[in-house]
Order: C-alpha cells, then sequence, then structure tokens
C-alpha cells in the first residue's frame, strides 16, 4: 500500500499514455541515471539540485517526481514542488520498483537530440492521414509530451531536417530511420524501438497498421480507424489542427484495446416477450 504524496507503479502505469497523466520528472542522479539510461513513458529529466529554478515551468500542472529509489531524491523535489503551489507526489519505489515490475521504459538512446526549450523536433509530409497521426500520438503519449510536429510538403522535408534540426518520420529516404520497414508502419517501427511493445499498443498497432498500408483484413478495427482517418483529413485543412483532433481519437483507441476488447454493446436488447 502506498504511503502519504506517493504513488505505487501499478497505479501509475494506469496513467501513463492517458491525457490526464500528470508530467513525470526524473531526478536521478547522472550516476544513476548512466548505470540505466532509460525512462519511464512519457517523463522528462530535471536536475534535483536546481528544482527551485524550474520548478515554475509546471504551474497549473500536477507531478511524479522519480529518483533511483524513492527516497531523498524525489521526496525533497516533491516537496519544493508543493512549495511552490504544484501537487506533486513521488514513485513508491522509483526507477528500480518500475523496472522491477517489467514495465516499459524508453531507451534514452532512441530519443532524438532536443532543442534548447527540452523538446524534440520532428518533421514529415503535410496532409497526414493515418501513420503521421499514429506516430505524434505515440511520441506525445509515451515519449516526449511536448514534443513539436513540422508538417511540410514532401521536397522540403530534407532541407527542415537540416535547417532545423529535425528529425523526419514516415517519409521514403535513404537512411530515414523512422519510416516503414517490410510490411511494418513506422508505427509499429515506434512501438518497438522505443521500448514500448505492451500488449495493448501492440494489438493498436496492427490495427494501425491495416489501416495505413490497405490491408483491412489485419484487424476488424483497421476499417473505422481509416474511416474516422480520412474523414478527419476531410475536415481540416490545417495539419495541426487535425493533429490535435487525432489525438482524441487515438486516445479512445487505445483505452480500447488496453481496457475494453471484451466489452460489447447491444440496444435494444432482444428480451423474451418483448
Amino acid at each position: 500500500m502506498s504511503s502519504f504524496n506517493t504513488i505505487s507503479a501499478e497505479k501509475l502505469a494506469r496513467l501513463v499514455g492517458t491525457p490526464k497523466c500528470p508530467v513525470l520528472i526524473d531526478v536521478r542522479t547522472e550516476e544513476d541515471f548512466e548505470g540505466d539510461p532509460r525512462l519511464i513513458p512519457g517523463s522528462i529529466r530535471r536536475p534535483f539540485n536546481t528544482v527551485s529554478d524550474w520548478a515554475h515551468d509546471f504551474t497549473d500542472r500536477s507531478a511524479i517526481v522519480i529518483c533511483q529509489k524513492g527516497l531523498k531524491l524525489s521526496h525533497g523535489v516533491a516537496a519544493w514542488l508543493r512549495h511552490a503551489g504544484i501537487p506533486a507526489n513521488t514513485l513508491e519505489g522509483g526507477s528500480l520498483a518500475w523496472a522491477r515490475a517489467n514495465l516499459p521504459m524508453v531507451p534514452t538512446a532512441r530519443i532524438p537530440p532536443r532543442d534548447l526549450q527540452g523538446r524534440t523536433i520532428w518533421v514529415t509530409r503535410s496532409r497526414p492521414k493515418i501513420d503521421r497521426i499514429a506516430c505524434p500520438w505515440l511520441i506525445r503519449r509515451f515519449v516526449d509530451p511536448n514534443a513539436v510536429f513540422l508538417f511540410v510538403p514532401t521536397s522540403e522535408v530534407p532541407g527542415v531536417v537540416e535547417r532545423f534540426g529535425a528529425t523526419p518520420f514516415d517519409i521514403d529516404g535513404e537512411g530515414i530511420f523512422w519510416s516503414h520497414r517490410g510490411e511494418l508502419c513506422t508505427f509499429d517501427v515506434m512501438v518497438e524501438e522505443f521500448g514500448l511493445g505492451t500488449n495493448p499498443l501492440r494489438r493498436l498497432a496492427l490495427i494501425v497498421r491495416g489501416a495505413d498500408t490497405a490491408r483491412l483484413d489485419l484487424a476488424p478495427e483497421s476499417s473505422g480507424l481509416l474511416a474516422a482517418s480520412l474523414g478527419l483529413s476531410r475536415m481540416y485543412s490545417d495539419d495541426l489542427a487535425q493533429l490535435e483532433a487525432g489525438l482524441l481519437l487515438y486516445d479512445a483507441f487505445y483505452r480500447w484495446c488496453r481496457d475494453a476488447t471484451d466489452e460489447t454493446h447491444n440496444w435494444p436488447s432482444k428480451k423474451p416477450g418483448t
């Protein structure tokens, strides 16, 4: 049972990947982090000893602070955040407890370089449909909540990569790491490369692959995702507005994959004598 101002790994795992997840702040020492350079999905790194300088970055948010063992560093930082008016708890047992529970962790070697504001910058083709909405959803929910996505004409992607230091995804080209591989779509690749191969995300990846590669036989839900995605692309002329709407769509599909695959619905019910 979790103590006051702490949350268990099991309870945090239910929040990770959802829109209401608190900001997750990893404050492990550099030595501890180098011993296991992976992050709990969606978490960001901050130095514990400068918390008074960066606490204001999380005004109007709630936070969960993570250190290696869930002891002095996380409790001290959480107390500082509460002093700044930010609701903050700590992860019980720290990152070690999370790892012992065999919960997913994102290898930082796979996360692209960040800009001066600590954000990853991504670029892809404009007018997204499926993969180019699914991948940003995965990144925002499980890798970098503050990620920036640039949608540009296909011919301009290489120039944006060069001039703005953006990471290309879901685009053809020599040496493009984040793209289709064989029968897998980019979303499949990201799920595996980011260490996020949980059953719900792999189920969602199959649905995305079916919709994105015209293989609607892969999953019954692929047809619905395709229809909804094409509908959104007709509703929005602005790619970023479409992305924001698409995030809610993938939130719903993810929660179905995680929590509701066995649930059915039938109305009106056919009762005897009615």
